[in-house]
């Protein structure tokens, strides 16, 4: 009896070491996860703050270079960040935006007579789409899939959308729009892991956004120090 007692002894505590071992590991990655939003986050936000030039130049290299590096160093796969698979959702995905243009399209009419609105040239319009896709990358493979391990994938969509639309202060009616736009983003990419129709649909609601509300409102879709600076 007293060796199957010794056996019995050492086999829990066996597994104590390894789901203290475990915990820990848990513990860590989480630590890290929220470092690496925490950068990004704050080297964006210091990013639209500074003044344009070389020292925003340098701030935007640096928060390029930290979401590169967090992404390729990061557990994920190219199918969990939305890289692999273009065709997945996209009909359901392009739908739902286009709803989400229509939807602001009719509220942008109710205020026509406060101003025109911004309508983007065409020769900025491919540039705008770009920076759409690369927004999407950072607000899905960076925020979302960090804060999916650390609070669960509903929840996730909820934090990184309030994110999103932080980025955005201080115009309010970005910041109000960002957010909606964010939990959209977010949920779509939850459901089907495709990156490409959200840049799709992020660059028409902007492009659409701009058109449809007072330019004198919206500051041509400015943040930060720039919407400030707006005259």
């Amino acid at each position: 009896m007293a060796s199957k007692s010794e056996l019995f002894s050492v086999g829990n505590s066996g597994e104590f070491r390894l789901s203290g071992l475990a915990t820990r590991q848990k513990s860590s990655r989480t630590r890290r996860d929220l470092l690496e939003i925490t950068i990004v986050f704050f080297l964006i936000v210091i990013a639209v703050w500074t003044p344009s030039g070389h020292a925003q130049f340098f701030v935007s290299l640096v928060a390029t270079a930290c979401v590169v590096a967090f992404a390729m160093a990061g557990k994920w796969s190219p199918f969990e960040l939305g890289l692999t698979q273009p065709l997945t959702g996209a009909v359901r995905m392009l739908f739902a935006g286009a709803l989400a243009c229509g939807a602001i399209a009719l509220v942008g009419i109710l205020f026509k007579s406060v101003g025109p609105g911004y309508s983007v040239p065409l020769s900025r319009s491919w540039q705008y789409a770009i920076w759409a896709l690369e927004q999407e990358f950072i607000l899905q493979s960076i925020f979302f899939v960090r804060w999916e391990e650390v609070v669960g994938s509903r929840w996730a969509v909820m934090v990184s959308a309030v994110l999103f639309a932080l980025v955005h202060i201080p115009s309010p009616i970005l910041m109000l729009l960002s957010f909606a736009g964010g939990i959209l983003f977010c949920e779509l990419f939850r459901r089907w892991r495709n990156l490409y129709p959200l840049g799709v649909i992020h660059a028409g609601l902007g492009l659409t956004i701009a058109a449809s509300f007072p330019d004198k409102w919206m500051h041509h879709m400015r943040v930060g120090i720039g919407y400030l600076m707006y005259h």
